[in-house]
């Protein structure tokens, strides 16, 4: 039976998974309720593994994380005509993006 690279990659995500390396929430051990940054670590591993909408769903501003993350390293070798607009709106949209998830989060679990 020949090897495939789908198989490596497989033996690779199983051997170098992130779950046992990932941290605790500290403000969860000690209050009991989730903190805003709460999944974030969950979603990277889905998002690493492919699962797109799952990671979404486990911590929706994922994705606007990952645009400013890519436009800072972008901006670091490429300077664009409206750069720290676009860096103050991406700024803005992840920081309501993760105050809003936070604020319906916390309204299902005390509701």
């Amino acid at each position: 039976m020949a090897i495939t690279a789908t198989m490596y990659q497989q033996l690779a995500f199983n051997f170098l998974s992130t779950k046992d390396f990932m941290l605790p929430c500290l403000n969860k051990k000690l209050f009991g309720l989730d903190c805003p940054g709460c999944g974030m670590q969950r979603s990277a591993d889905l998002l690493l593994h492919g699962e797109f909408l799952a990671a979404f769903k486990m911590y929706p501003a994922i994705y606007p994380i990952l645009l400013l993350l890519i436009f800072l390293a972008t901006n670091v070798f490429i300077k664009f005509k409206f750069g720290h607009q676009l860096k103050l709106f991406l700024l803005f949209a992840t920081a309501a993006t993760i105050i809003i998830s936070y604020i319906l989060k916390m309204n299902n679990i005390f509701n």
